[in-house]
């Protein structure tokens, strides 16, 4: 557990098998495209049913364009075959791609990567799936001891790429039970405050995620003990993640998993339903 508390750094692509420099030329290539076609990030956005965030994120190379992205956005800029002509290629380099966390995150990166379903508890920050890059970069930077900054873009980056879950299909099941406090903790001011409940309200909207707040006046909490998740791995049976201060467990054992997961069951009864979380959401959101 001492690699945990050293804050390996995480590699990179580039560091990997090279693919770094594709996704990044790709990530250029859109750009000019889509000035060409005088379309801002929020207009390919909407027309490619994808967040700005997330064509800013291609464009500057922290995010991996994926095949079905790169087929849609050829048609839109009018690009003539050039971005679709990269699909295979990209196909290839995520299939050699090897997973770019710290070696104490990633045997549970690989398996979140193709989870079926997805059950989180919060309690102290957004869920890393949920954040947005503004709001990582400041819980990564305010984690103590204190991180480079290279170490710290590159965790951002990787924090943004396993959001590609949300674009999987057919998609797992996902879930969410955050606590009130967290979502009115301003971490990196208020715009990066605002940007991230914004966030929440678009994948809360999203028929495959239900997002759900635990309202602070709760007098009852089956999971004072910490957060936690619930994951079903592909062709296996549903595991416990969790982590603290760095220090991870994986829990496999059924009768541990059991209890979780009647803890999780209970916790989504005492809180919000999603519609009312997200009018919560919204609530907040008009006091800023």
């Amino acid at each position: 557990m001492a690699n945990a508390e050293r804050e390996e750094r995480p590699e990179r692509p580039a560091e990997s098998d090279g693919t770094a420099h594709l996704f990044r030329a790709l990530g250029k290539q859109i750009k000019v495209l889509r000035e060409r076609a005088g379309l801002s990030q929020r207009d390919l956005g909407l027309a490619a049913h994808c967040g700005e965030d997330l064509i800013s994120a291609m464009e500057r190379g922290v995010r991996t364009p994926q095949p079905d992205f790169l087929g849609r956005a050829d048609t839109l800029l009018n690009a003539g075959g050039v971005l679709a002509a990269a699909v295979d290629e990209v196909r290839e380099a995520l299939s050699r791609s090897r997973t770019r966390h710290p070696d104490w995150f990633r045997s549970y990166a690989r398996v979140e990567a193709d989870a079926l379903a997805l059950h989180e508890y919060s309690a102290q920050v957004v869920p890393g799936l949920l954040q947005t890059e503004a709001y990582a970069r400041a819980v990564f930077t305010q984690r103590r001891p204190l991180l480079d900054e290279a170490t710290i873009e590159k965790r951002v980056a990787d924090r943004l790429d396993r959001q590609q879950i949300f674009e999987r299909w057919p998609a797992p099941t996902l879930s969410y039970v955050l606590e009130e406090t967290p979502l009115r903790r301003p971490i990196g001011g208020r715009a990066v405050h605002t940007e991230q409940l914004q966030r929440l309200l678009h994948i809360g909207r999203l028929r495959t995620v239900e997002i759900q707040v635990m309202p602070t006046h709760r007098e009852e909490h089956p999971a004072i003990g910490g957060t936690f998740t619930l994951i079903t791995p592909k062709g296996r049976q549903q595991a416990v993640y969790t982590e603290l201060y760095g220090h991870p467990r994986l829990i496999t054992d059924s009768e541990e998993v059991r209890v979780f997961s009647e803890r999780y069951g209970i916790i989504r009864a005492q809180a919000l339903t999603p519609r009312e979380s997200l009018t919560l959401i919204e609530k907040m959101l008009g006091e800023l």
